[in-house]
């Protein structure tokens, strides 16, 4: 899904692609089958297409879905903050 808005990390209005916080390819996976509910592993976060592609490059689907399950978890992570410092100041 796109749409035109603020995304969640870097703040800048752009088009925003949704991003699941346990990726879907996880979902089928019988530890996160018992330890979430359906509703928890369809919550998600609106990035820009830019913040998306970076998370993705930085870590692969189980890390994001185990550590960085929350929009806190990847605002507080090094790599993730050091790179919205640097998104900010970009046009």
């Amino acid at each position: 899904m796109l749409r035109t808005a603020v995304c969640e990390l870097c703040e800048k209005s752009s088009l925003l692609t949704f991003h699941h916080l346990i990726p879907k390819k996880m979902h089928r996976r019988r530890y996160f089958q018992t330890h979430y509910t359906k509703a928890e592993l369809q919550q998600g976060i609106m990035l820009c297409v830019r913040c998306h592609k970076t998370i993705h490059r930085f870590y692969d689907e189980m890390t994001l879905a185990k550590k960085f399950n929350s929009i806190t978890a990847l605002q507080a992570d090094t790599k993730i903050s050091d790179y919205i410092v640097w998104a900010k100041k970009q046009k």
